[in-house]
This record gives structure tokens, sequence and C-alpha cells, in this order.
């Protein structure tokens, strides 16, 4: 009776389908299934908000700069430094899983002996490049800050001036700003040193070792402004820093490729800083009053799809306005004479 034993029919998935379900579980979990508010419901959540006197809560700032400290210690990893960076140590590049590089002599005497900041900083501004800000008259107020910091290398001509302030402490610049800009700085090395004389003193901050295409560009920054003996002087941003924040937002339900460069400075602001107050960070294109707005406050020229995530990052930037963690500044700015009135 065994020979007899019931043989139930088995249907069997083709290869591809299979192969295509793991994938789906797979993608399932690295990014669970959720649903973004449209911008429509964002900018009227917004809307709600406004009116309503925010009010800086240091409980929650102190308990937020304690979870980056746990998690990523910018005060200490924000740069590479001497004393994180050793000669012979091994590092991985954070936007790339199959390269390491070896710290060499030649590399390790272009860091600072440490991060060269007074830490904690006070206030801070940290200034974004969205639209939102033409016509905002915030440059004053951005620049009241005792610290500054910038994104992307943008323009601050005095067109501009009156809106996104004129005061730097500290700039991105990411190397393919470098390469398409500036041809890698093979042959537009002067140019390229006029162009940063508008930072003034201020610290270039370049992800050198996130990307081995990014290596060359960014030495080539430091090396540039070395021989011509600008004012400017290059940060490398540590990858182990990178990274760490990386995984820190998607713990928070950020799905992207990549972080924008505005969020790690924010996320480096947020840890290095004792009050933030964040401009031009506002990804969508209306403003509260549903005008139509450019990307950009100096041109609308688009980002390439899908690489970053910029209304999620919104919205956790907002959870920490509301939470008093910092302030992100959406309406035009107050002219002093107003504000002295009040």
């Amino acid at each position: 009776m065994v020979g007899l034993a019931c043989k139930c029919p088995r249907t069997r998935l083709p290869v591809g389908a299979s192969a295509l379900g793991a994938f789906v579980l797979c993608w399932l979990y690295v990014f669970p299934a959720y649903r973004l508010p449209a911008e429509k419901d964002i900018v009227q959540g917004v809307l709600l908000q406004q009116g309503k006197a925010w009010r800086r809560n240091r409980t929650a700032g102190t308990a937020f700069r304690k979870l980056l400290e746990d998690c990523c210690d910018p005060g200490h990893l924000f740069a590479m430094t001497k004393q994180n960076s050793p000669m012979g140590k091994n590092l991985w590049f954070d936007g790339e899983f199959l390269y390491s590089f070896t710290i060499d002599n030649a590399t390790y005497s272009l860091f600072p002996q440490a991060t060269p900041f007074q830490l904690p900083l006070k206030k801070c501004s940290v200034v974004g490049n969205g639209g939102i800000l033409k016509k905002s008259g915030c440059g004053r107020q951005i620049d009241q800050a005792d610290f500054v910091m910038r994104c992307n290398l943008p323009p601050l001509s005095s067109e501009f001036s009156k809106d996104v302030g004129s005061k730097t402490q500290l700039v991105t610049a990411n190397p393919s700003i470098i390469r398409k800009r500036f041809q890698n700085l093979l042959w537009s090395r002067k140019a390229f040193v006029n162009s940063v004389k508008v930072y003034n003193h201020s610290y270039i901050y370049m992800p050198a070792f996130s990307m081995k295409t990014g290596t060359e560009p960014s030495l080539r920054v430091y090396y540039t402004l070395e021989d011509f003996g600008a004012n400017q002087t290059v940060l490398f941003a540590n990858p182990n820093f990178l990274r760490d924040i990386g995984k820190f937002w998607k713990s928070k339900g950020i799905h992207a490729k990549r972080l924008s460069t505005g969020l790690f400075l924010v996320s480096a602001a947020l840890g290095l800083c004792e009050e933030v107050t964040i401009y031009g960070f506002w990804p969508f294109s209306v403003d509260l009053h549903g005008r139509f707005i450019s990307h950009h406050y100096y041109d609308n020229v688009l980002p390439d799809s899908g690489f970053h995530a910029m209304p999620e990052e919104f919205l956790q930037l907002w959870f920490l306005h509301k939470s008093g963690v910092l302030r992100m500044q959406l309406e035009q700015c107050a002219e002093p004479s107003l504000q002295s009135a009040v």
C-alpha cells in the first residue's frame, strides 16, 4: 500500500517568475511599502502650521543630537583627520561596496589634525538652493548666524545676496560639479580659483572617498587651491560618517539610492551646532501661496529622477521643525525694521 500513496500534482513556477518573486521580496524587505502624501497634501499640511509661533525645544534638540552622536559621531567623524584616519588605515568607499583604499603618507598629509571647528558651534544657517529663496529677502538673516553652510558651490553674486546672503564658512562641492563645470581642473584651474573667491575664507567640503571616480577631482581641488595660494581650505568628508548618516535616515524611513547633499549637511549641523535654521529646503514646484517657483533660486534645472527622495527628506525635516529641533524658514524673512517693531 505504500506504493499506492497519493502523489499530488505540483505546479512549478518558471525560473524567471521565481527570480522575480525573490527580487520583489528582497525589495519589500529593504524598501517597505508606504504611501508618500501628494505634493498638494504636503503643502496644505505646512500651510496649517503657518502662523503658529515656532519655539525651540532644547530638550528635543539635545536628545536628537545624542542620537546623532551615538550613531555617527559628527564631532569626531565629520571630516577626514589625522586623528580618525591614521596612516595605513583601510577605509571603504561609502558609495561603492567593492572598493576600499588604504591611507598612504601623501593622503594622510592632506588631513587636519582634528575637526577644525571650535565645537559646539553656536547659531548655524544651512542654506539649500531651493527656488523658494528667490525674493525671500533672507540674506541678512542668514548672514547673522555664527556659521553658515552652503550646498554645491552655489552662485552668490550681488543679484542673489539679498535673498541668500554672502557669508560662508563651509560649502560643499560634489566631484561631478568639478567634472562638468571645470573640466576636471585639467584646463580650468584659474577659472575655478576665481569662482570660489566668493566664499572667502571658507572650507570646501568634498566627498573624495565616496566613489572611486570622485577621488581624483577632489584631490585636484586641494592641490589647485594650494598651488594658487587661495583662501579656501579643502576638507574631505569621512566615508564612515556619510555611510552612518545614510543608515540613520534609512532607519527613519527615507528610501533613496543616496541622501541629498542638503540632508547630509543638515545632519552634520544638528550634530555640530547648538541652534540650526535651514533655508531653501523646499523640493516642490509651488510655494505656500500656490505660485510656481523654479527648482533652484538661480535656475530651473531639475535633478536626475529617482536618485534622491526629496519629498521624504522634506517630511523628516518638517517633523524636526515641528518638534523644535531645528527651524525651517519657508516664508519671506521680515525686514530688520519690522523685526525690531515686534
